[in-house]
């Protein structure tokens, strides 16, 4: 049973991307969901959630077209998940939640799942909700499998749907820079072309594994990644710019469709950006991120 606390007016919450840095589908579910082993790593890239107490039905806003605002967001889910948790009656009240983006859509990093457990960081605060942040992941992992994972942040292990997880030792700080190209992937998609996959397995990681790498090289890379870019060839050209940029390594995040690849070095990683936006793809650079202060 959630505890009470004060109650904050209001709180502007970051709600980072990430990437996974190894994905392995182990076997297929009993409830039709597929067994992963994967290691997330959140990144500076970050959405702003901001979440007001006010009079009134909760809401939801956002500043980037397209994205909906109602109960199909993964936020106002992770509300109406909250409020349930909490033994309160009818629909939630009492608060809103507006999204600044900067994520991409459909892309692999995570950014609705992140601004689910943002705004579950946020509400508690708002709804004065005493909850620890394994009761929060709980509520958090009946929405969607990732949002566990924002909780905690920096390099975490999932296991399970990628609900069940256990921090590691964060990654030696890198950069990364993230390519977008110009189609999306859903995840539903992904995880249907793998089942119907026959081709080869993983590519082989690219140069030399970074330093405080998690796992073994045998036990790295993405198991999406060849049946997706076996319909999308271009993602394969983004890895090979980035590993040709001397990333230290380079893979499909999630899903995809983004693409990341990992730098010791700043100019190495703003050299890699400029080369991949020259190439017609969406590009920034950024840097991994530690694990999440909590309370915070």
């Amino acid at each position: 049973m959630p505890r009470h606390a004060s109650r904050r007016p209001s709180q502007i919450v970051r709600s980072h991307a990430k990437i996974n840095l190894t994905l392995r589908i182990l076997d297929r579910r009993a409830d039709g969901y597929h067994e992963l082993r994967t290691v997330f790593q959140t990144v500076a890239l970050h959405d702003t959630v901001t979440v007001t107490r006010r009079p009134g039905p909760f809401d939801v806003a956002c500043t980037q077209p397209g994205v909906p605002c109602d109960e199909r967001n993964l936020a106002w889910q992770a509300a109406v998940a909250l409020w349930r948790a909490a033994g309160r009656p009818g629909a939630p009240v009492g608060a809103g939640v507006r999204i600044v983006k900067r994520i991409p859509m459909a892309a692999g990093l995570g950014g609705g799942s992140s601004n689910a457990a943002a705004a579950l960081r946020g509400l508690a605060g708002a709804w004065g909700l005493a909850m620890t942040r394994a009761e929060l992941a709980a509520v958090g992992a009946s929405v969607g499998a990732d949002v566990p994972f924002f909780l905690w942040g920096g390099t975490a292990l999932g296991l399970g749907r990628g609900d069940v997880i256990y921090p590691l030792a964060d990654l030696s700080p890198a950069w990364v820079v993230l390519v977008q190209p110009a189609f999306g992937v859903a995840t539903a998609e992904a995880y249907r072309w793998y089942d119907d996959w026959t081709g080869a397995g993983r590519p082989a990681p690219s140069v030399a594994l970074p330093a405080g790498w998690p796992f073994p090289a045998s036990e790295s890379g993405n198991d999406l990644e060849p049946p997706v870019a076996a319909r999308h060839p271009e993602l394969r050209a983004i890895r090979a710019v980035l590993a040709g940029g001397r990333a230290s390594y380079a893979a499909m995040s999630g899903s995809g469709s983004t693409v990341f690849g990992l730098f010791e070095r700043r100019e190495a990683a703003a050299r890699a950006a400029r080369r991949c936006a020259r190439e017609g793809w969406q590009a920034v650079a950024t840097r991994t991120q530690g694990r999440l202060r909590w309370p915070g």
